[in-house]
């Protein structure tokens, strides 16, 4: 007998404009309010953001069947996943209005087998360094006992918003 789910996400533009007309941490925080529509990423995999702060956000999942590989654990794309979410927002919540930021690497070191037994999993993203032009940002993914599960590693483009169009 299959197995199926099934999601719904808003127009990710809506969100997409608004990220250019406010401070990185503003926007962070209104979309954890739910005041602006999440990625659609987010509703696909079930990703929450929990945590906002300058320099620091944690995002967290409760890894399902439905995150497998076909080895019957949580897949690496979606530790990838967590872990790009928590870096990148971390370099975010420092942007001044105006600014963007894009991934340009991830180093990914996985530690230990998630499955759905795992429970609740946290990836904590934190700026390392910020210059004017790059970001380093760092990512670990925690379970409720904060014992290590995997870590990354991220270098991420800062770059001025292209204005509006028309």
């Amino acid at each position: 007998m299959g197995r199926t789910r099934t999601y719904q996400w808003e127009d990710p533009a809506v969100s997409a404009e608004a990220a250019g007309r406010m401070a990185g941490i503003d926007f962070l925080r209104e979309l954890q309010a739910g005041r602006l529509p999440g990625a659609p990423i987010g509703y696909a995999i079930d990703l929450r953001l929990d945590e906002v702060e300058p320099g620091r956000v944690v995002f967290s999942l409760t890894p399902g069947e439905e995150h497998y590989n076909p080895i019957g654990s949580v897949h690496g794309g979606i530790f990838a996943t967590l872990l790009d979410s928590a870096a990148g927002c971390a370099v975010q919540t420092t942007l001044p209005q105006g600014m963007a930021y894009t991934s340009l690497d991830l180093t990914v070191k996985f530690l230990r087998r998630i499955t759905a037994e795992t429970g609740t999993v946290r990836a904590v993203g934190t700026v390392v360094n910020k210059g004017r032009q790059t970001a380093l940002c760092q990512a670990q993914l925690v379970d409720t006992k904060d014992r290590l599960l995997a870590h990354a590693t991220s270098s991420c483009l800062l770059f001025p918003v292209p204005p509006p169009q028309g």
